[in-house]
Order: C-alpha cells, then structure tokens, then sequence
C-alpha cells in the first residue's frame, strides 16, 4: 500500500424519491489496498459502487477516483476503473475466446494490443482449457474467472467487485482470493463487498455500511478493539462441543452469558469476566454434553458487525 488515494468519498449520498439508499457516507482508500465492504442486503453497497463507478449521480456529496471527480471527469475514470457486478454481463452464447476479444475491443484494444492483453489474463485466471467453451456452460467459478478477466482487459487502477464470489464453492473463493491478493501485491487498489466475514479478515481496510448509513471504517484489528465490542467487564471464549447446536441453545438462556454465536462446530462466547469456565461445563453436562473444550479468543469481524449493528438497532 501507498499514501496515494485512490478512491476518497465525502459526504456522498443518494436519494430515490423520499427513499434515502445512501446517507452522506465518507472515506478513503489508498493505493494497493483491498478495502471490504460489509453490509446487509439493501444497506446500499451496490449503490456506492454505481455512483463510484459514474453509473449513478450522487444526489450530495462528492467522490473522486484517483483525484479525478466522478460526476465531472468520467471520461478520465473510465480507463482507470473496472467493474465486475453481481450479474456480469457475460455474453452466455459467445466462448470464452469470443468473450475476451468482445470486450478487448469494447475497451479499444486493437490487433498485437489485444491479442497480448487476451494472452495475460488467460494466462492469469488459467482460463485456457476453457477457451472454445461457451460461457454458459461454465461453472460458477469459471464464469467469475472470465468476468474478473473480462473486467481487466484495459489494465484499470481500480477494480470495483460486487460480491465476486457469491453463490461460488470454496476451492474457487479461495483462488478468486489469490488472484486479488496477486492484483493488490502489484500495486492494483481493490474494491470488494462481500457477506462472508473470513473474506472480510482478508481485506487491508473494511468499512461497514448498515441502514444507508457508514457505521465504521478501519483496519480490522482497530475495528476488534472498540469498545462497543469489548463491554467492560467480560470476557470471551471459544467453545468447542457435540451437538453445537443443542449447546447454543443451552448457554444462551444461561446467567452471565451475554451472547452465543455458532462458528461451524464450535460457539463463541461473550460472558461476564467473573463467570467460571468449570460452570459453563457443568450447565452442558447437565444436557449430556460432557466433551468439552474451553479456551480464551479475542473478537472477530463478525463479533463486531453483530455488536455494531445491535447498538444501531437499540439507537432507533
């Protein structure tokens, strides 16, 4: 990462009628990060994107990409940003090969210029055995592939993606993340939001965005040491055990456990700093749990968008 912004936004909102999807959000990214934006379905991260990307006009506030204004200057922002959405527009009747070459030349590119370009990405999202298939009868994963590649064919500063690896396995999320991590490594500032909280520890910056509203933004290990996340005067712990579930259910209605969230086959715990962990075993043994493994943890992202979002809620 470098000190140079490359995306800055102030005050930047947008209404629909009375409906308010924007609510005069700001920050800043610099160069060769990979910022994360978090948020429910509806809290508006696509539409910060699409006034970003110059797709949407802000109704207040201002955005600069690379300092260019992106309401004034889009001419200049459009050689230096790609987009890759949730629903690309992949031409499904046209192969891989006819995909690339489209949208080469969708970005000017002409004869040895595109026949090099169409060669590095290929190269890079290891796309070739794929190359006379058509795109609609490529795997989920392969499809984001061809639409990352299709998304750089002009080399842009900046790549804006909109939730790249929904819906996709988890040996492609992590190849998808590999080639981010490539990009950023070389300087490529990125843009991406996503509902999966161990892509948003992955991020260099994450900024959480709820009700139209920027709740937060920072490194993710700032954002673990609010204290809206650590309440004084608790403690917390990872809980592993049989029958997750049923142990949840037990804990939650439990004195001095303040809240229980499941992490695939264990539970992390927020609970008074004076509850024993001998107790907390002796309340599942009481439901036939009795395997039980009890150590200390800090917060996650995860820990932290829930107490956010839960202050936010009592705050209405």
């Amino acid at each position: 990462m470098s000190d140079e912004i490359m995306i800055e936004c102030e005050g930047l909102t947008k209404r629909f009628g009375t409906f308010t999807a924007v609510d005069h959000v700001s920050f800043k990214v610099s160069k060769g990060s990979i910022f994360g934006f978090l948020g429910p379905n509806g809290s508006g991260k696509s539409t910060v994107i699409r006034m970003l990307c110059g797709l949407l006009e802000p109704t207040e506030g201002t955005a600069r990409i690379a300092g260019f204004d992106v309401t004034q200057q889009i001419d200049q922002i459009k050689n230096l940003i790609g987009y890759m959405s949730q629903q690309f527009s992949l031409y499904d009747e046209l192969t891989v090969y006819e995909n690339l070459m489209f949208y080469g030349r969708l970005y000017g590119l002409r004869g040895g210029e595109l026949s090099r370009r169409r060669d590095e990405l290929v190269a890079l999202t290891h796309i070739e055995p794929y190359m006379s298939r058509r795109a609609g009868l490529l795997s989920g994963g392969w499809r984001q592939r061809l639409a990352m590649a299709c998304s750089l064919m002009h080399k842009p500063s900046v790549l804006f993606l909109d939730e790249p690896t929904a819906g996709i396995d988890p040996v492609a999320r992590r190849e998808l993340w590999d080639l981010l991590f490539e990009f950023s490594s070389k300087g490529m500032t990125l843009f991406v939001t996503t509902h999966y909280m161990d892509e948003a520890e992955r991020c260099t910056h994450v900024g959480y965005i709820h009700m139209s509203k920027l709740i937060v933004c920072g490194l993710p290990d700032e954002l673990k040491r609010l204290p809206e996340v650590n309440p004084p005067g608790t403690k917390r712990r990872d809980v592993t055990c049989e029958h997750v579930t049923m142990a949840m259910q037990v804990l939650r209605h439990m004195p001095g456990v303040k809240s229980t969230t499941v992490f695939g086959q264990s539970m992390h715990l927020l609970v008074d700093e004076n509850l024993p962990e001998e107790r907390i075993r002796e309340e599942l043994a009481k439901a036939g749990i009795k395997q039980v493994d009890i150590r200390p943890i800090g917060p996650s992202l995860e820990d932290v968008f829930v107490a956010l979002t839960a202050k936010m809620e009592k705050a209405k």
